[in-house]
């Protein structure tokens, strides 16, 4: 068995310019637990449930509502992927 035959050929992709509150939109309404971030044709990240979840405020936080959504549409998925990832 080859991976040609397992892989997803055309696979939904985000930039790394993408917003996290948009990926992780995209993410959930997919039901995807990770998502390749390309740039130019290329490859440069990965983003995962998880890295969306370290970088979510602490549900302890002193913010608001609407400055917790302000801050989560303005943090980039460039601040928080895995960068290079093997492919």
């Amino acid at each position: 068995m080859l991976i040609k035959d397992w892989m997803t050929k055309d696979p939904v992709t985000i930039t790394d310019n993408t917003s996290m509150i948009k990926a992780i939109h995209i993410m959930k309404e997919r039901r995807f637990r990770r998502i390749p971030v390309v740039t130019d044709g290329k490859l440069v990240g990965m983003v995962t449930d998880r890295d969306l979840k370290e970088a979510s405020p602490s549900k302890a936080t002193t913010l608001d509502v609407h400055e917790l959504y302000y801050l989560l549409a303005e943090l980039q998925v460039k601040e928080i992927m895995s960068r290079n990832p093997l492919s």
